[in-house]
């Protein structure tokens, strides 16, 4: 990272990606993309990082050789992210990996604590099971590594079937692409869900969370497509869902006509216009409910409803708990 990224008003989260012998690369570049991007697309947190290894040079699986890594600190800070990569098994003429293995171990032992948050994308996990740090936590590996995993930390509860695993301060991902996802969902919950929107479009991957996670946020809901034109006018609803939105005047942030933007936003977002535009404000209803003590003429009113009846009746629809009831729920 350079001098001129470090903005005096951003939060530095340091993130420290550790490279095993044979580091498999695609488990390093998606997840750092995301993090190079979401140092671009905000301003209020840095991710701050620096590849570390056993030794100053690594090959990785497609035989690139990744050079200048600097070697594992004797202490984390506080509030930081190790993120180990996954590798894969070096060729029969290589030499034997088990002593580099052994000290990254070693040293994973000694380095997380609490405060420090683990991030195993691949067989990452493996080794992080080797060091004893994936006891007692639920996580998921690549499906050649689930047993591996078992066999390392019996008291883990090793989940397949996933893309993604999230654990209190351990994460996990099944690999190679899941990485990428993972990375997404930790720039979502550090930044905000339009920061990895706004990542996950640049480099055209899907918005995605498994069956273990909770479910996706309704800010993010209809934008697994890459199309444009619906996610301009996705955007401008996203960011004024109180405005008094028109077919016509959204039919021009789009640069079609009405009817033709009701077709395609059917088909991409796979919701109508005017059900996307009603999600976003019972999401923006439920963030007002949650963060103030207004009334509920005034939650109707700064969430773009007619009145409180308006509210309540498109609210009925995607919760089961009414307006008032929901709020006494959050604050418990």
């Amino acid at each position: 990272m350079t001098q001129s990224d470090r903005r005096p008003h951003r939060r530095i989260i340091p993130v420290y990606v550790l490279l095993p012998p044979y580091t498999l690369l695609m488990d390093v570049a998606g997840p750092v993309e995301v993090l190079r991007r979401a140092n671009i697309e905000q301003d209020d947190v840095l991710f701050d990082y620096r590849f570390i290894a056993a030794q100053p040079s690594q090959t990785t699986s497609v035989g690139l050789m990744l050079a200048d890594l600097k070697p594992l600190p004797d202490h984390i800070p506080d509030g930081a992210y190790v993120i180990l990569s996954g590798n894969v098994t070096p060729p029969d003429d290589a030499e034997d990996i088990e002593p580099e293995l052994a000290r990254l171990s070693t040293w994973l032992r000694g380095a997380i604590r609490p405060g420090i948050t683990l991030v195993t994308i691949c067989s990452g996990a493996v080794l992080a099971a080797r060091a004893g740090l994936m006891d007692g936590y639920a996580c998921t590996t690549h499906a050649a590594c689930l047993d591996e995993v078992r066999e390392h930390a019996p008291t883990a509860r090793v989940l397949d079937n996933r893309l993604y695993v999230e654990d209190r301060d351990r994460y996990s991902s099944a690999g190679i692409t899941t990485g990428t996802d993972l990375m997404l969902h930790l720039a979502s919950k550090l930044t905000s869900p339009m920061t990895a929107l706004t990542i996950a479009r640049h480099m055209v991957v899907y918005m995605r969370r498994t069956g273990a996670e909770p479910q996706l946020s309704p800010w993010l809901s209809g934008r697994n497509h890459v199309h444009p034109a619906i996610h301009r006018v996705q955007d401008a609803i996203m960011a004024d869902p109180a405005h008094g939105w028109s077919l016509s005047e959204l039919a021009g942030i789009g640069t079609m006509s009405a009817r033709h933007i009701s077709r395609l936003f059917q088909e991409h977002a796979g919701l109508s216009v005017t059900a996307y535009v009603n999600l976003m404000r019972v999401t923006l209803a439920r963030d007002v409910l949650t963060n103030s003590r207004l009334d509920m003429e005034r939650v109707a009113e700064k969430s773009g409803f007619a009145s409180p009846r308006h509210m309540r009746r498109v609210w009925s629809k995607y919760n089961t708990l009414p307006p008032s009831h929901y709020r006494r729920s959050t604050a418990e």
